[in-house]
């Protein structure tokens, strides 16, 4: 490392500190003020009832339980989420009613599982949705992994990032739907 490169990250860090120092002041009298006042249950700020799509793609669609994992994340999620099926496809479907990082892609969360992602890739759809999609294998299954956002004046996102941003000007509820399918199944 010469010098010169040196003194500039120096003169960044001295720079950032002060800001550093100020947040985390901030943050931690917040945190301490929340921590007094939180309820000793961590509760979803889900309406009491959302009304969730009865078919997709001209095909009923029948709810199915949570999953124990989706059951915790659901608790702490600002929204409401719900999984179904079509017969053919797994849906999850959630309606968010604040920006979230908790919002994520769900090519995070199949790498998580332990699964080979490929990279998104944009798709439009029959009926002129654009989609954001991804294959994901394991133990010999390949999976078509679609999703995306979209609120009821029209607007739409296909990566979640892009929604986050948008979403902090207002808006809202938006609907995040993830279609889960064998991979030989065509949208």
């Amino acid at each position: 490392m010469n010098v010169r490169t040196f003194f500039v990250g120096a003169l960044l860090v001295a720079g950032v500190m002060p800001l550093a120092a100020h947040w985390s002041l901030q943050a931690g009298s917040r945190l301490s003020a929340e921590w007094l006042t939180r309820p000793a249950a961590v509760e979803s700020d889900a309406p009491s009832r959302v009304d969730w799509p009865t078919h997709f793609r001209d095909q009923p669609l029948t709810q199915l339980p949570l999953s124990k994992l989706e059951q915790r994340f659901a608790r702490r999620f600002p929204g409401a989420i719900a999984r179904f099926t079509d017969g053919e496809r797994v849906l999850i479907l959630r309606q968010v009613n604040r920006p979230t990082r908790q919002l994520h892609p769900a090519v995070d969360c199949f790498s998580a599982l332990g699964y080979s992602v490929g990279r998104p890739r944009p798709i439009v759809d029959a009926g002129g949705a654009q989609w954001s999609c991804f294959t994901a294998s394991r133990d010999g299954t390949s999976l078509r992994v679609c999703e995306r956002i979209h609120d009821s004046d029209g607007g739409a996102w296909t990566d979640m990032s892009s929604w986050f941003w948008a979403a902090q000007y207002g808006g809202g509820p938006w609907w995040a739907t993830t279609v889960v399918e064998s991979a030989t199944t065509q949208p």
